[in-house]
């Protein structure tokens, strides 16, 4: 039995989770997420938390159950709490600013480049060198912070760049003089 799949989903105060066939629909106070899944997956609601089981011990249906727990676990933590990538400039010159709802990034190129936010996601600028994106999907604030931090990935030999806040840059030494 998988570990991740045989655990249950618990809902929190203010969350309802609507299930129909294979569709969720999960509703917080941040907002709604629905999702559609394997039809094989059996998703039923017990004693105010979610339970998913698997038909059978195929490989297919193993995998199937503990990625189909855990999307539904993201769902409802997404529209309780909401998910934040925090994400770091370093650069002389480097800097974030907002222009209305879109990140302007001024990173060392000729122009600035402007990152307007797909429906769903926030950019918030902290300040000059560090800015967040924030949302409900997981899945897509992870992409769009994967999608900013490729404008200009951190470079191993001074470490300038856009990277995720703790993330570590491995630097190399630079040319000796002989």
């Amino acid at each position: 039995m998988s570990r991740i799949g045989k655990l249950p989903i618990p809902i929190p105060d203010g969350v309802t989770v609507d299930i129909n066939d294979s569709t969720v629909k999960v509703t917080g106070p941040k907002g709604e997420l629905t999702q559609s899944f394997n039809p094989d997956m059996e998703i039923a609601m017990e004693d105010g938390t979610v339970v998913v089981r698997r038909p059978s011990d195929q490989q297919r249906h193993r995998a199937l159950h503990g990625l189909t727990r855990a999307l539904i676990a993201n769902m409802v933590a997404g529209v309780s709490t909401g998910y934040k990538k925090v994400l770091v400039i370093v650069g002389v010159g480097y800097r974030a600013e907002m222009v209305g709802q879109r990140l302007n990034l001024i990173v060392g190129f000729s122009h600035p480049i402007l990152v307007t936010p797909p429906p769903g996601i926030t950019f918030t600028v902290e300040s000059p060198t560090r800015f967040s994106i924030e949302g409900i999907n997981k899945q897509l604030v992870g992409e769009i912070a994967s999608q900013v931090r490729a404008v200009r990935p951190p470079e191993p030999y001074k470490g300038k760049g856009i990277r995720f806040e703790g993330e570590y840059v491995r630097r190399k030494a630079g040319k000796t003089a002989a």
